[in-house]
């Protein structure tokens, strides 16, 4: 399967790695790591997530911790639309999209 990153999804993952290094800027680096390993596994099965026709077609939705991995699988390709910390409103910020 092909695997890609919207900008967004980019530009959200690069906001969660600068707000935990507020913190802890080793953990960040590794969290930034895991979130890109369950990327792969997501481009890996697809079809083992839940479809969530709510937010749109062909939207799947991963949960990773408290973040919520927002994809399209359509075929054998995947995007990564969006990376969303799980408190945040959902549907409100993927109508934008």
């Amino acid at each position: 399967m092909g695997l890609t990153l919207s900008p967004v999804a980019i530009r959200d993952i690069e906001n969660i790695g600068d707000y935990i290094a507020q913190d802890n800027p080793a953990r960040a680096l590794s969290f930034i790591s895991e979130l890109y390993n369950q990327c792969q596994r997501i481009g890996e099965s697809p079809e083992v997530y839940q479809k969530r026709p709510e937010l749109g077609r062909d939207v799947r939705i991963s949960t990773y911790g408290k973040y919520l991995i927002v994809f399209t699988a359509i075929q054998r390709n995947v995007r990564i639309e969006r990376i969303l910390h799980g408190a945040r409103n959902i549907l409100r910020l993927l109508a934008y999209r």
